[in-house]
């Protein structure tokens, strides 16, 4: 077994609501599976526009709304995705189509854009729909963060299922 802990990044453009969100239910999530010291999840954005702001407050809304724990959403504040990560993550899971194809640009080798996935794409009932990209909520009311929130907690055990197989944990 690896020291290295198994690390996941989650990007969308600005890193204040898709992958925050998705951040703190996957860190939620491989807490509860007994995961949490074998796995680190942190996100990024595709764009420098909102670097250094916290999470948009509909996000943290959200969350709060379905009674999950702050995990470090009241320390996050929004980074920009460096190419130069890569070489230390295993999982890049983008929200949306152009987030996947910016980080595919920015992928400097074959595996490093192997490691690059899009979130719903662990979602069976958003494969077999052939929708895979997510909306940005940003440009929406609470409906939209809703719909972002479910589309996310759908994916999550596929994630979650696709890590332990890698980390070989039953």
């Amino acid at each position: 077994m690896s020291e290295r802990p198994y690390r996941v990044t989650v990007v969308c453009h600005g890193n204040i609501c898709r992958s925050p969100m998705a951040e703190f239910l996957l860190r939620e999530a491989f807490e509860d599976a007994g995961l949490a010291d074998r796995v680190q999840v942190d996100s990024a954005g595709t764009s420098s526009e909102e670097v250094g702001n916290p999470p948009h407050r509909r996000t943290l809304a959200t969350l709060q709304r379905h009674g999950h724990r702050d995990l470090g959403w009241s320390r996050h504040r929004a980074r920009q995705f460096r190419p130069e990560w890569f070489e230390n993550l295993d999982l890049v899971l983008a929200a949306d189509h152009p987030h996947a194809d910016r980080l595919l640009d920015l992928a400097r080798t074959d595996e490093e854009a192997r490691r690059v996935r899009l979130v719903r794409s662990f979602d069976p009932e958003a494969v077999a729909a052939g929708e895979l990209g997510m909306d940005d909520p940003w440009y929406g009311g609470d409906a939209d963060y809703e719909q972002t929130y479910q589309e996310i907690r759908a994916a999550v055990p596929g994630i979650v299922e696709h890590v332990r197989s890698h980390l070989g944990a039953g």
